[in-house]
């Protein structure tokens, strides 16, 4: 069977964008006053509370459509880190209700940003020539 690799890199773009574009939709309607007071209380200023929308919905969004994959993968992981290190420390040795990790979902999503990062979006892409994509 030939294979077919860059379908596969957009099915990824679009398994992982698409769910997290969904948290940041709901940031967007709903507001994200937590993630300000998440921000003071690690003592930063409350203001990069902002940097969800890129992470959440700019950077899905750039994955999705193959454009500037590559810093896409980048701005993607560093809002699952955050994410991690805000939020989800106390979970980092813990197991959810099934058994599996509690952070397996957000690492997931990381790892996959970290791996487009060093691939780009394939030949199924916006765009497909900048040293970014």
């Amino acid at each position: 069977m030939k294979k077919n690799i860059d379908l596969g890199m957009l099915i990824s773009r679009i398994a992982i964008g698409f769910p997290m574009s969904v948290y940041g939709v709901n940031k967007l309607i709903h507001g994200i006053g937590f993630i300000e007071d998440m921000m003071t209380m690690h003592g930063l200023p409350s203001f990069f509370a902002y940097g969800v929308f890129a992470g959440e919905i700019i950077a899905p969004i750039m994955l999705m459509t193959g454009f500037r994959t590559r810093l896409a993968g980048l701005i993607f992981a560093a809002n699952c880190f955050t994410a991690t290190i805000l939020a989800q420390t106390s979970n980092i040795f813990k197991l959810n209700e099934f058994g599996g990790w509690a952070l397996e979902l957000l690492v997931i999503y990381m790892l996959v940003a970290i791996s487009f990062f060093f691939t780009g979006a394939g030949k199924y892409a916006v765009s497909t020539t900048n040293k970014w994509d």
